[in-house]
């Protein structure tokens, strides 16, 4: 019997292993705190416990459960025989399966319980660091919104005055009526034309502090991006980060300009309004607030699912300028292979997203909006049928009726504009929330700070020691493994092998655009991290890859790129010494030659010259050359060559290299093979070996002879 039971119940623990597995997953933190966890160290973890052990436990387990049960007449037979087996299968699920809710060492995570990136926060004390430099033009806007707001609230008291004159004139038919109303009506002028200056005043003063706001936060969003080190645009679309710079701070400025007007405007209306009525009848007053209650309760429910809609949308208009700026930075190799039509047709689809998305927005926000609308017109509604049941038992003049409506009227007007404000600001919020939240990012890799190496006593010596790296985009896969390399002063030192080994890792780790999981990478036998990051960068090393990335300027800006205060002799001198100065001259405007975006309009030849001119410009002490000359024909890879040995004498120099041609000539060539050097020498030295470098070598030769 107890092997038969033993064997269902192992039957029945692997029969549904995912849902148990989700589950688990679901529940680890709960799971891992109950005392039938078995921790992963423990002697007694097993994926099945031992029979006797189980069948323990579950034996304990279902004479607690029958002993809990409600009847132990003899009805309950037939509910413990149901029971029993039901107890044992969940039991034998729970104990057999113990070892699923460890951690998953495979990467095998469900799709359900990968966690999602956290919804941005608004967070005002960033949004004072930017207010506080205009505090005193916002609290002169404020002062003026307010004392229009307060001006508001006396002119409904103003026009029953009037009113009240005329009815009396009416009532009584006596004295002069022009004598009696022009002082009212002179007074409401006066208060009509005091408003229009003070809302011309504060109009002008918001539009001043959100402007400079909104320019302080688009110049401090700038430079906190350009701080943050590659891996931060490795997990982020360029596309995405420029909407934040500039849509999201535009809907950012639009909200704060219009809450700060209209909306302390009509809260204030709104209050002092509400103040008056009391002042004119508590009784139609307290008619009036009797609803309020329950509208502040739904615009509170209706809102929080408006942000929601608002943060989404916001996030699909990003998705879609991401997709049109990679196919417009891209458009030639969109060109190439003829795909126009599916570019158009995936924009199309985000812009459809995003498109349904909105339209639900401003639906929710109509919807929010004419329900508002249709409540404060029933509450007018209210008011002149119960205002007109006060006039007829003498309890009102008509002209506080007349003060009652018009108040009450602005009260509409104002919780009118504040449910359309709503809506902004719902979008504010959001926007906000996103440009705050890059705002405050700080780099993993500081960009100053640290120590600097005097330039005469600068030797150029690197040293790579036991240096593991993973990509943080890709941290299960390790593409450096226990790298070391050494890099002697004024000696050229190139590395090889096939794509994917790690070679162009090599030299990012030596600009430090990483920092290594493990190990260290040191100049002159100081730890790089310990270094002043925009010296190391800026004066020592010379950076020189594959595909240059020209600026939209002209040819004397780009080189001068390298060293912002070079003359233009010092320029010139560079060109010469990277072969540009002929073809350079032999534009119409010389220097002065716009390049294009990307620089377009030069060859890619011409452009690999101008890159070298601008690394040696600033003379600096090492020089990285990440495959410069792989995408160039014969002819322009002759005239680069010549300006690159030109360059390298007298400097440390790394390179590298899948055209083997041209490194023959290096003082050390290093074969990378899976993150790891196991070939190094000369290139007769290896070539003697007969090892990878030499396979590498004979088949770049059969493929040229292809």
């Amino acid at each position: 019997m107890s092997q038969l039971l033993c064997s269902r119940l192992c039957v029945t623990s692997h029969s549904r292993p995912l849902s148990f597995y989700s589950l688990c997953r679901k529940t680890g933190d709960k799971w891992k705190l109950s005392r039938w966890y078995i921790p992963r160290n423990s002697h007694a973890h097993s994926s099945n416990p031992p029979p006797g052990n189980a069948l323990q436990r579950i034996w304990s387990l279902t004479q607690r459960a029958i002993r809990h049960s409600p009847s132990r007449t003899s009805k309950s037979a037939g509910l413990k025989f149901i029971l029993g087996p039901a107890v044992f299968s969940v039991s034998a699920r729970l104990f057999c399966s113990v070892a699923r809710c460890e951690a998953d060492y495979n990467n095998n995570t469900p799709g359900e319980v990968i966690t999602k990136d956290p919804v941005p926060e608004f967070k005002w004390h960033i949004l004072w660091k930017f207010v506080r430099p205009q505090l005193f033009a916002l609290v002169c806007a404020v002062v003026l919104a307010f004392g229009a707001a307060i001006l508001n609230i006396q002119i409904p008291l103003m026009l029953g005055d009037l009113v009240n004159v005329v009815a009396r004139y009416l009532r009584e038919n006596t004295g002069s009526y022009v004598n009696e109303i022009k002082g009212p009506a002179m007074k409401l002028l006066g208060l009509y034309g005091i408003q229009g200056l003070l809302t011309t005043g504060y109009i002008i003063l918001l539009s001043r502090v959100g402007e400079r706001v909104a320019a302080d936060m688009r110049k401090s969003l700038f430079a906190s991006l350009l701080r943050q080190d590659v891996a931060f645009f490795d997990a982020n679309k360029t596309g995405q980060l420029v909407n934040r710079l500039t849509a999201d701070i535009q809907e950012f400025k639009s909200s704060f300009k219009l809450v700060i007007s209209q909306g302390l405007r009509s809260i204030t209306q709104t209050v002092g309004c509400f103040v008056s009525l009391y002042v004119i009848s508590p009784k139609l007053t307290g008619l009036t607030v009797v609803v309020l209650p329950c509208l502040v309760g739904a615009g509170a429910l209706i809102g929080s699912f408006l942000r929601k809609l608002s943060r989404l949308a916001q996030e699909q208009v990003a998705k879609a300028t991401g997709v049109a700026d990679e196919a417009l930075g891209n458009v030639r190799t969109v060109k190439a292979f003829a795909m126009e039509e599916r570019e158009l047709q995936l924009y199309s689809n985000e812009v459809d997203k995003s498109c349904e998305m909105n339209e639900n927005l401003g639906g929710g926000i109509a919807v929010f909006q004419g329900l508002s609308n249709v409540a404060l017109n029933c509450i007018v509604l209210g008011t002149i049928f119960a205002g007109g049941t006060l006039i007829s038992s003498n309890e009102m003049s008509p002209g506080d009726l007349m003060s009652f409506l018009v108040a009450s009227q602005t009260v509409q007007r104002s919780l009118a504009s504040i449910s359309i404000l709503f809506g902004q600001v719902v979008r504010g919020i959001s926007s906000g929330a996103r440009v705050f939240e890059y705002l405050s990012l700080q780099p993993t890799i500081p960009l100053s700070g640290g120590g600097r190496i005097p330039y005469h006593s600068l030797t150029g010596r690197v040293d790579f020691m036991n240096v593991s790296f993973s990509y943080p985009t890709r941290p299960g896969h390790e593409v450096l493994k226990k790298f070391s390399l050494s890099l002697p002063p004024c000696k050229t030192v190139a590395i090889v092998g096939e794509s994917g080994g790690g070679k162009s890792t090599v030299a990012s780790l030596l600009e430090r655009f990483y920092d290594p999981t493990s190990g260290v990478v040191m100049l002159d036998g100081l730890d790089i991290r310990t270094l002043d990051l925009a010296w190391l960068r800026g004066q020592v090393i010379g950076f020189i890859n594959q595909e240059p990335v020209l600026f939209g300027s002209s040819v004397m800006e780009n080189i001068r790129f390298g060293k912002p205060d070079a003359t233009d002799a010092e320029v010139i001198s560079a060109a010469k010494q990277a072969n540009a100065h002929r073809f350079i001259s032999s534009f119409p405007d010389g220097y002065n030659t716009m390049v294009g975006e990307r620089g377009v309009t030069l060859s890619g030849g011409q452009k690999q010259r101008i890159a070298i001119a601008r690394a040696l410009i600033k003379n600096p002490s090492i020089l990285v050359l990440d495959e410069a000359t792989s995408a160039l024909d014969a002819e322009s890879e002759r005239v680069v060559q010549e300006a690159l040995d030109r360059a390298t004498r007298g400097r440390t120099v790394l390179i590298i290299a899948h055209r083997l041609s041209t490194i023959q000539g290096a003082d050390l060539i290093c074969v990378m093979s899976n993150g790891r050097i196991v070939e190094a020498g000369t290139h007769l030295e290896l070539l003697s070996k007969g090892g990878l470098y030499s396979d590498l070598i004979r088949r770049q030769r059969a493929e040229g002879q292809k």
